[in-house]
């Protein structure tokens, strides 16, 4: 095996680790929110707004996480 072949074979275990660790944070991310969902899901709300009032703050819990990864992606 040439340099060449065992460069290509070192990027290509790379690149599947990567892809490894992405999907692996990508599945505990959905859980994390389906549980979430699944909570408000499972509550007896008094009415609309009560189930509005737990949607808005899931929403907002989405929006921070955004705004913190950015801020970490941004330093």
């Amino acid at each position: 095996m040439g340099e060449t072949e065992k460069n290509a074979a070192f990027l290509k275990e790379i690149q599947g680790r990567m892809e490894r660790k992405l999907k692996d944070g990508e599945i505990e991310i959905i859980e994390y929110w389906k549980e979430q969902i699944d909570r408000v899901a499972s509550m007896k709300p008094e009415g609309v707004a009560a189930l509005q009032q737990q949607l808005k703050k899931i929403s907002e819990m989405m929006g921070n996480r955004v705004r913190t990864i950015k801020k970490d992606l941004s330093h």
